[in-house]
């Protein structure tokens, strides 16, 4: 039985592999045809053979990046539509880089139509290799035949449908996780994979250790202690296996290079954003009222400052003076040009002042007001712990969640970020803030009066 799925499992990684070397060959090829038929002569020093191959490899190897960033090889696990959405950003965002790499190169703008029509056949190949790899990797590889324990959640079912992720996992068991404690050999009989809900540690990790002497794959949902464990680091000490955990107290060279970043993006963008920044405060100002407003948020150790917005509500839409979230496109305080502001992220754009001054940083947890903070922390104390790291203007919630995420489940992708400080998840970060931006979903208001913990909250 083991013999047979670790003989699966490496026919899929190999499936994998064959189907994400012929994506970058299908976009490779007709860049290297349009760069030798186009570009190659027209640089300021003309590359010999070997120069060339480089720049095609460069090339290549810039897109196999930026698509692993976006999922853009994730087969398994999303759907035609983003997968499509995933590889036409990367190739995009590819093409643009390599534009840039001519530029240098040629020490003058060079002919864009020649991009743009290689971008426009790249498509049309991602396309086709999106619809050729989904029908191929599940007609080789079934189902997994899978079980959700679950403690406090039991919506795992209708997330894999919402998310067409049933291709992938057969949902053939749903137990509360006494049911399964009592016998676990007989509750996870047959199965490859495992879901684990809001179930507590002591019940979970008796689960886990089955599940991994018996070969079967576990997707559990962390809890609070467990992302803050994932921060420890190793200590060689009195001949015991012992892990140091602390509060984020990242390298005084991190959080150097990370300021500096700041002060040259968010000044750099403004300078690029300011004629659209002009275009829209002239249409705020038309429809009525301020073109910006100042808002009280919650940074670095509680320390409270003003955030700056385009408006995008009414004058009065807190005329009572009760902090609301919004309610995203069945919000009447939303005026009719703030709805296409908040749609294309239009009204985020001030904030990049609060960067460039200090108050916020590019990357970092998503500050929220000081009223609803409170709320949120008369739920889930721990929800504070967010504060341990300054705010940015986009951050891991933000990018992997959406605006209507439970706060829970933001609180847990937030201390994933402050776990692990680095140039690098911030450059991921940076990058992949750029997939959601025209993504609806992502901008989803919450429900009237929602403002509750995650049901993936442990509850005993």
């Amino acid at each position: 039985m083991r013999g047979r799925k670790e003989f699966n499992s490496v026919t899929e990684q190999l499936w994998s592999y064959i189907l994400n070397l012929l994506n970058v060959a299908c976009i490779t090829v007709p860049f290297a045809l349009c760069w030798y038929w186009c570009y190659a002569d027209t640089i300021h020093v003309p590359f010999f053979h070997w120069g060339n191959v480089v720049l095609i490899l460069l090339y290549a190897f810039i897109y196999f990046t930026v698509c692993k960033l976006y999922s853009g090889f994730s087969v398994s696990i999303v759907r035609i539509s983003e997968l499509v959405y995933s590889q036409l950003l990367s190739i995009l965002v590819t093409d643009a880089i390599t534009y840039v790499i001519i530029f240098l190169l040629s020490y003058r703008l060079a002919s864009a139509w020649e991009l743009a029509v290689l971008f426009l056949v790249q498509a049309a190949l991602a396309v086709f290799w999106s619809l050729f790899a989904n029908k191929s990797f599940f007609r080789n590889n079934k189902p997994m035949r899978t079980a959700v324990i679950w403690d406090v959640r039991q919506s795992i079912e209708a997330l894999i449908k919402e998310y067409k992720l049933d291709k992938r996992f057969e949902v053939a068991k749903t137990l509360r996780v006494e049911e399964c404690i009592a016998d676990i050999p007989s509750a996870l009989k047959n199965t490859d994979a495992v879901f684990l809900c809001g179930i507590h540690s002591s019940e979970r990790n008796l689960i886990i250790k089955y599940c991994i002497e018996s070969d079967i794959r576990v997707f559990a949902i962390p809890g609070i202690g467990d992302v803050i464990m994932s921060s420890s680091e190793p200590l060689h000490i009195l001949h015991l296996p012992i892990v140091a955990i602390e509060r984020y107290n990242p390298s005084f060279e991190y959080l150097f290079i990370k300021r500096a970043a700041d002060i040259i993006i968010s000044g750099i963008a403004l300078l690029l954003l300011s004629p659209l920044m002009l275009v829209t405060a002239i249409l705020i100002k038309r429809d009525g009222g301020t073109v910006f407003y100042k808002q009280k948020r919650l940074t670095k150790n509680r320390r409270e400052f003003n955030i700056i917005k385009f408006r995008t509500m009414r004058m009065d839409a807190e005329k009572d003076g009760i902090a609301r979230l919004s309610t995203g496109a069945s919000d009447d305080r939303v005026t009719k040009v703030g709805r296409v502001l908040r749609k294309f992220r239009i009204d985020e754009i001030p904030q990049l002042i609060c960067v460039l001054n200090g108050s916020m940083s590019l990357v970092g947890p998503r500050p929220e007001r000081p009223e609803i903070a409170e709320q949120y922390e008369n739920e889930t104390p721990e929800f504070a712990f967010r504060l341990q790291a300054k705010a940015g203007l986009t951050g891991f919630a933000q990018v992997y969640g959406k605006y209507n995420t439970a706060p829970y489940d933001k609180l847990l992708m937030d201390l994933q970020y402050i776990a692990r400080p680095s140039l690098t998840e911030d450059i991921k970060l940076l990058f992949a803030t750029i997939k959601i931006l025209f993504m609806p979903e992502s901008t989803d208001g919450v429900a009237e009066g929602q403002i509750t913990a995650s049901e993936n909250k442990p509850g005993k």
